[in-house]
C-alpha cells in the first residue's frame, strides 16, 4: 500500500449551608425583616396587587402541613406544608433593598464559617416522607426485580503488555485466557471483565498473582491466508474483597449511602454476555437482527436495541431495560455511501470542492476495510481525503526518491485496476505516515455507530422508529427481558443474581390539574385544564401588551405578498382578540427579500423604519421564512438580537399559507411574552395559596448547560440561568446566558468577582444580576430560593452542588452582610429510561388519547432512591409514542418541603409554560433555561465556523440589547 510521510488540582473547599438551623423555624433574615421593616404608610399592602386584576386575594389562615402526609383540615389548596411555613403576609413595603454598598467577608461570617467544607460533610436532602395528594393508581415501570447475590465478591487488576488501548481486543484476550485456563488455574470460576483494568470473581481465584501468556490470532487476515499471530502477557493480581453487606443495608434504608463498587460489579456481570452477542455504545447495545434495520439517508440506518443499568432501589436491585434506537453508518462499499451521501452520480464527474469537503466530514473517524485482497480484510480508520484525485497521487518508494503512482501501485502489487481515477483517496493510518486508500477498493465495517449531527430528515426517519405507542413498547421490552434470558445467563448464574421477567407495579397517584387565572375582561376568567390540556376560547392574556410599531419580511419566495399581507392581518387579529392591542398596519410595507441577504434586509428593514418612527423603537419584526431554512432562523436571531436590538417572530411558510386558529392562537402568546407580557398565571398564586412559595417572597431559578455536537472541539458549551420576576405569580422570567469551557457541566459565571481600578473588588454573575433584577421588578428581595437544575448526571451531582450552591450563597452574601436566603436544589432530569405503563392499557379513565398515563402522574415509591428525596412526574398529556416523565432529585433543601409540597408545586408550574395551552413535561424555569443556552448557541456559532481551531480561553457571547434582555426573547 502507497505510504507518504508528512512532516510536521488542588482541591477544592466549598461552603455548604448546614440545615440544622432551619428544620422547625422560618429563616432568620425573613423573621427579622418581618419585625424590623414596617411598611411605608404604616398599613399592609395586599400580597398580590395584580395591576391587571380588581379582586382582592383570599388570606391563607395558616394551614399547616407536618411529614408523611396527614390530611389537611383544608383542603381548598391541595398542597401541604411543613411545621415552618407560613401564611402570605410578607408587605412589599417591609423588605429593604440591598445594601450593596456594605462589604461581606464570607471568610469572616459567623454564619458562612460553620459551613462543611468539602463532599464528605455533605448528604443529600432525606426523603421527607411520601406524598399523598392525588388520585391512587397502579402503573408499571419498566424495572425489573434483581434478586441481591449471597457470594463474595472479589476484585482483581489486569496488566496487558503490550498495552492495548481497545476494548474489543482486550476482551478477545480475556476470553482466550479464560477459555484455555478456566478448568485448570482459574479454579472453574467465570470471571466478568470491564474490557480495562478490572476483573471480577465470585469467590476466590487460587493465587493472589499469576502471569499468562496468550497468543491471539489476527482474524482480520482472512481465511484462506497465512494468519499473524500476536503474544500477550497479562498479569492478574488480587485487590480487594467487595462486600454486600453494606449494599444490602443501604437498599434496605438502613445506609445513607451503598456500595458503588459492589453495583457496578453487578452491572459488569449482568453486561458481560450481551456486550458478546451486541454492539455495545455505552449502557445500551445494538444489532440490526433485533428488529430490521432502517434507511435513514445519505449513507445511515437505524439499529434497534435495548438500554440497561442495574439501580438501587426501595424495592432492591432494579434492572432498568427500555428499547433503545441510534442511528449507525451502512456497511456499504464506500463508494455507495459517497453516492447515498451526496445523493447524486459521483462516478463520472470530479467532486467540487463542497463536496470534497462534505465527503471529509462524514468519513472522519470511520473504520473501513479493504476489498481489494481477496479474503484478507485489513482494518483502517479514515482521518483524511486527499487534495488530489487518485491519478495524480504519486509516492516515493526508495530512498533514492524514485516516485511511483498510487494507480501502478494497485496495478503491480495487488492487480487491481483502478477505475474511478478522478476521486481522490482515502487517508488512513496517521498524518505522519499516511497510507493511501482508493475509494473502490474500501467498504465501511459494520457496526460504527454516527456521533455527528443528523440532518432533519434523518431526524424525522429516526423518530419514526422510536416512536412506539405505551402499549408496543411495554411488549418489546418485556420480549427484550425474555430474550435476553438473564436466568440462563452464565455470568449471572456463576454470581448468583436472578432477575424477575415481570414489570414493576408501583402505587402512583395523579395529581389534580391547577386552576388557571386569565383576564376579568374575556368571558372564562379561570380555567382548568382537562387531560393536561385547555384553549385560549373566550379568554384573554392577563396582562396583556402593546404592539403600536411593527414590520414584516418576507424571506420565502413562495409567499406573495398578497399573502403575507393576509396572514400578517389574521394574526393581527388573534393578537387583538388574545387582550393584545395591536395595530393592524405595519410600519412600512411588507418588505421580501432573499435568504441569502439577510442581514442587509433585516438593516434595510430596522432604518427604514426607524427613520419612519423618528427615534421611536421598532417593537416587533416579524419574519416570514422558508420551510427548510438552514441558517437563516439563527442568522436572524443573532442579527436581532445581538446587533439591532429588535424583538423577532419566525413564521414558517406552510402555517402562512394553512392559517389555522390554534397556530395563531399559539404564536399570538409568544408574541405576548417577548413584549413582556404574562399569558396565565395559578389562581392560588394570585390568592396567596401556594405554601413556601406564597408566604415570603420567593424566587424560582432554572439553569441548565448545553454542550456542542460530537465532533465540535472547538466550540463553548453555554450556559443559561432564568429567574422569576413576579412574585407571588412565579410565572414571568428573565434569563442571562454566558459561554464557557468546552463541556464544562458546572456553571462558572454564576457568582465571580474582578478588580477594578476605582471600585478595588467588584461582584457580578447571573445569580447575583438576577437577585437584583429581581428586587428591581418585585420592590422586595428574595427571602427564599428554589434551583431548578437541568442536565446534570447522576455521577455528577456532588460536585454541581458543592460548586454552585456555594456560588448561590456567595452571589446573596455579596449583596447585603448575611443575606443568606435558604436554598432547595432539584436537578431535573430527562435523559432517564424510565418509562410508566397503564396497568390496563384498555382502561380509558387511567390513559390518554395516546394510551399514556395521565398527566400528573407522580411516584415516590418502589422505583425511586431507597434514601434520599427524589420522584418521578409524568406533568403532561402525550401525544405520540411513550411519554417519559421527568425524574426530580432533591438534593439540598433548606426549605423543608413535603413530599406533597414540592411535587404539586413542580406540577402546578408545568401549567404556566407561556408557548402553548399544554402542561409540558418539565417545569418551566428549566425549560426556558435549556431555550435560552439553545439560543445563545446561534450567538456563537458563525464565528466558531470561521475559526474552527481551539483558542487560549473562551471568547464571551456577544452582549444582548437591552430590550431585548428585559424579556423572554427566547420564546
Amino acid at each position: 500500500m502507497p505510504t507518504r510521510q508528512i512532516k510536521e488540582g488542588v482541591e477544592q473547599h466549598l461552603a455548604v449551608k448546614p440545615k440544622s438551623n432551619l428544620q422547625n423555624q422560618m429563616h432568620p433574615e425573613a423573621e427579622k425583616n418581618l419585625k424590623t421593616f414596617p411598611s411605608e404608610n404604616g398599613r399592609s399592602p395586599p400580597c398580590a396587587a395584580h395591576e391587571n386584576q380588581h379582586h382582592q386575594p383570599h388570606r391563607n389562615k395558616g394551614r399547616r402541613r407536618g411529614r408523611g402526609g396527614r390530611k389537611s383540615s383544608d383542603q381548598e389548596s391541595g398542597i401541604f406544608m411543613r411545621p415552618n411555613s407560613r401564611p402570605c403576609t410578607q408587605k412589599a413595603a417591609d423588605l429593604p433593598e440591598f445594601d450593596c454598598n456594605k462589604t461581606s467577608n464570607l471568610n469572616e461570617s459567623s454564619e458562612m464559617s460553620s459551613f462543611p467544607c468539602s463532599s464528605k460533610s455533605l448528604s443529600f436532602a432525606p426523603r421527607p416522607g411520601y406524598g399523598q395528594t392525588g388520585t391512587v393508581c397502579m402503573v408499571k415501570a419498566n424495572h425489573f426485580m434483581a434478586q441481591l447475590p449471597d457470594k463474595d465478591l472479589n476484585q482483581y487488576d489486569v496488566s496487558i503488555l503490550p498495552e492495548v488501548t481497545s476494548r474489543a481486543l482486550n476482551r478477545a484476550i480475556m476470553g482466550e485466557l479464560v477459555k484455555r485456563y478456566k478448568e485448570s488455574d482459574l479454579g472453574t470460576r467465570l470471571p466478568a471483565y470491564d474490557g480495562r483494568k478490572c476483573l471480577f470473581t465470585a469467590g476466590e481465584l487460587p493465587f493472589v498473582w499469576k502471569e499468562f501468556r496468550i497468543k491471539l490470532v489476527d482474524q482480520e487476515d482472512g481465511i484462506n491466508s497465512p494468519k499473524r499471530e500476536r503474544e500477550y502477557k497479562v498479569v492478574i493480581r488480587f485487590v480487594a474483597h467487595v462486600n454486600l453487606h453494606h449494599l444490602g443495608e443501604f437498599l434496605a434504608g438502613k445506609r445513607a449511602d451503598g456500595s458503588q463498587e459492589a453495583l457496578q460489579i453487578l452491572d459488569i456481570v449482568l453486561r458481560e454476555l450481551s456486550t458478546k452477542r451486541y454492539c455495545p455504545v455505552g449502557r445500551s447495545f445494538f444489532s440490526p437482527n433485533i428488529r430490521k434495520a432502517q434507511q435513514l439517508g445519505e449513507g445511515l440506518e437505524s439499529w434497534c436495541g435495548f438500554y440497561q443499568s442495574i439501580r438501587p432501589t426501595q424495592m432492591g436491585l432494579s434492572l432498568n431495560i427500555d428499547m433503545a434506537s441510534a442511528a449507525f453508518i451502512e456497511a456499504l462499499p464506500v463508494i455507495d455511501f459517497v453516492a447515498q451521501l451526496l445523493g447524486k452520480d459521483v462516478l463520472s464527474r470530479p467532486l467540487s470542492d463542497s463536496h470534497h469537503v462534505k465527503i471529509k466530514k462524514a468519513l472522519r473517524g470511520v473504520k473501513v476495510e479493504v476489498t481489494h485482497r481477496g479474503s484478507v480484510r485489513r482494518k483502517y480508520r479514515v482521518f483524511g481525503l486527499t487534495s488530489q484525485p487518485t491519478r495524480e497521487l504519486v509516492f516515493p518508494v526508495d530512498d533514492n526518491a524514485n516516485m511511483k503512482s498510487v494507480v501502478e501501485y494497485f496495478q503491480e502489487i495487488y492487480g487491481f485496476t483502478i477505475r474511478l481515477t478522478h476521486l481522490p483517496c482515502l487517508q488512513v493510518g496517521n498524518q505522519k505516515k499516511a497510507n493511501y486508500l482508493p475509494m473502490e477498493a474500501c467498504k465501511i465495517v459494520e457496526g460504527q455507530r454516527y456521533t455527528k449531527r443528523l440532518n432533519e430528515k434523518q431526524i424525522t426517519a429516526l423518530l419514526k422508529v422510536t416512536c412506539q405507542r405505551p402499549k408496543d413498547r411495554e411488549n418489546d421490552i418485556l420480549q427484550t427481558v425474555h430474550q435476553n434470558s438473564y436466568n440462563q445467563d452464565p455470568y449471572a448464574k456463576e454470581f448468583g443474581i436472578r432477575i424477575s421477567e415481570k414489570l414493576a407495579c408501583v402505587e402512583a397517584r395523579v395529581l389534580p390539574a391547577p386552576w388557571l387565572k386569565y383576564h376579568d375582561a374575556g368571558k372564562e376568567k379561570d380555567c382548568l385544564p382537562q387531560v393536561g390540556q385547555w384553549n385560549m376560547m373566550n379568554k384573554k392574556v392577563i396582562n396583556g401588551m402593546t404592539v403600536s410599531r411593527w414590520a414584516c419580511i418576507n424571506f420565502s419566495p413562495s409567499v406573495k405578498e398578497s399573502v403575507a399581507r393576509g396572514f400578517c392581518n389574521e394574526l393581527a387579529q388573534m393578537c387583538q382578540e388574545s387582550g393584545m392591542e395591536f395595530n393592524p398596519d405595519p410600519v412600512i410595507p411588507i418588505y421580501t427579500a432573499k435568504p441569502e441577504h439577510v442581514e442587509k434586509a433585516l438593516r434595510h428593514v430596522y432604518h427604514v423604519s426607524m427613520n419612519r418612527l423618528k427615534g421611536n423603537e421598532l417593537e416587533l419584526l416579524l419574519v416570514i421564512l422558508p420551510d427548510n431554512n438552514g441558517s437563516l432562523y439563527g442568522d436572524i436571531k443573532r442579527i436581532c438580537e445581538t446587533d439591532l436590538g429588535l424583538i423577532s417572530q419566525c413564521c414558517l411558510t406552510k402555517y402562512v399559507f394553512k392559517i389555522s386558529k390554534q397556530y395563531l392562537a399559539n404564536v399570538s402568546l409568544k408574541i405576548n411574552v417577548k413584549m413582556g407580557g404574562r399569558n396565565t398565571v395559578l389562581l392560588d398564586a394570585i390568592s396567596c395559596r401556594i405554601p413556601l412559595v406564597s408566604d415570603i417572597p420567593t424566587i424560582i431559578f432554572g439553569a441548565d448547560v448545553t454542550h456542542p455536537e460530537n465532533g465540535e472541539d472547538s466550540s463553548p458549551s453555554i450556559a443559561a440561568v432564568v429567574a422569576s420576576q413576579d412574585w407571588p405569580e412565579v410565572t414571568k422570567y428573565a434569563g442571562l446566558v454566558c459561554a464557557q469551557a468546552h463541556r464544562q457541566e458546572l456553571i462558572q459565571d454564576l457568582y465571580k468577582t474582578w478588580q477594578d481600578p476605582v471600585r478595588g473588588t467588584v461582584s457580578g454573575g447571573m445569580i447575583r444580576d438576577l437577585l437584583v433584577s429581581f428586587r428591581k421588578a418585585t420592590g422586595q428581595k428574595p427571602l427564599r430560593i428554589l434551583f431548578y437544575r437541568d442536565g446534570v448526571s447522576e455521577g455528577q451531582f456532588y460536585q454541581v452542588l458543592l460548586y454552585e450552591l456555594d456560588a448561590i450563597r456567595k452571589a446573596c452574601a455579596s449583596l447585603e452582610p448575611n443575606y443568606q436566603p435558604p436554598v432547595t436544589f432539584i436537578v431535573v432530569q430527562k435523559r432517564h429510561h424510565t418509562r410508566l405503563f397503564a396497568n390496563n392499557h384498555r382502561d380509558r379513565s387511567t390513559t390518554d388519547k395516546s394510551g399514556n398515563i395521565l398527566p400528573g402522574t407522580v411516584v415516590d415509591t418502589k422505583i425511586c432512591h431507597p434514601t434520599e428525596f427524589d420522584f418521578y412526574l409524568c406533568s403532561h398529556a402525550g401525544i405520540q409514542g411513550t411519554s417519559r416523565p421527568a425524574h426530580y432529585h432533591v438534593l439540598w433543601d433548606e426549605n423543608n418541603f413535603t413530599a406533597d409540597g414540592i411535587q404539586s408545586l413542580t406540577n402546578n408550574l408545568c401549567y404556566t409554560y407561556a408557548r402553548c395551552t399544554r402542561s409540558v413535561s418539565i417545569v418551566p424555569p428549566a425549560y426556558y433555561a435549556h431555550l435560552a443556552a439553545f439560543r445563545a448557541r446561534f450567538y456563537v456559532e458563525p464565528e466558531m465556523q470561521e475559526n474552527g481551531t481551539k483558542g487560549t480561553g473562551v471568547r464571551p457571547l456577544p452582549a444582548l440589547k437591552d430590550n431585548v434582555k428585559r424579556v423572554m426573547f427566547y420564546c
